[in-house]
């Protein structure tokens, strides 16, 4: 899976898991262009880090300027960016819980592929990987706006593939549990982080969905469950 000449766009790279993805295609000869909010810490290689409100729809198209104008291509798109909060019941749900989440999680999806997709659709195709959840399968007491928001991520997936996928771009989304995190860790010091995912081994997959392996995978939306 060599991603030698090949660009690879990722938002939320400067989180846990956005450094383990950026460093898993950086071994893979990816060249990366890293967006988030503060400005990256690129792996080794020629990449772009930029600092970027993934919430402002031209911040983003700029972004996206900037690196077809230093990369000439954008071959994936993963869409890390993503977050989340324990909630109250959903009558008790506050409009800033709601929109927080929803904008964190599904806007920045919206903002990304407005931007990237026809880049992809000009040059004949692409990869993109989404970041849901596995608890957004279902309903969940006091998660009612984090599970709304990534079944938005999960149905997005869906709908682009079924959109994209006769122009050769391939849409997938991740289902991870639990990731282990530093954060993670601090908030459940009674757990045992062995039974999580480790950012490494979400990020292979992501690395998988992102590859010509995956070229026959269309609006998948995958567990990734560690070892729970």
């Amino acid at each position: 899976m060599s991603f030698a000449e090949r660009t690879v766009v990722l938002t939320g790279a400067a989180g846990n898991l956005g450094r383990a993805v950026a460093a898993a295609f950086a071994a893979r000869g990816a060249s990366l262009v890293l967006l988030d909010r503060r400005a990256p810490s690129p792996p080794e290689g020629k990449h772009l880090c930029l600092a970027v409100d993934l919430l402002d729809a031209a911040a983003v198209q700029a972004s996206v300027d900037t690196a077809m104008a230093r990369f000439g291509r954008l071959d994936v798109l993963v869409n890390i960016a993503g977050g989340f909060r324990m909630g109250t019941p959903v009558h008790e749900t506050s409009i800033e819980d709601w929109n927080f989440l929803l904008d964190l999680n599904a806007r920045t999806v919206l903002n990304t592929a407005r931007a990237v997709v026809p880049r992809m659709l000009a040059a004949g195709g692409g990869k993109i990987v989404n970041i849901g959840a596995f608890a957004a399968q279902k309903g969940a007491a006091q998660m009612g706006a984090y599970v709304a928001a990534k079944s938005a991520v999960i149905r997005l997936t869906e709908t682009m593939a079924a959109e994209l996928r006769s122009r050769r771009i391939n849409v997938n989304c991740v289902l991870p549990t639990i990731i282990d995190t530093p954060e993670n860790r601090a908030a459940m010091p009674d757990a045992d982080p062995g039974k999580w995912v480790a950012p490494r081994d979400l990020a292979e997959v992501i690395v998988f969905l992102a590859s010509d392996a995956a070229r026959a995978i269309h609006g998948a939306a995958l567990p990734v469950t560690g070892l729970s």
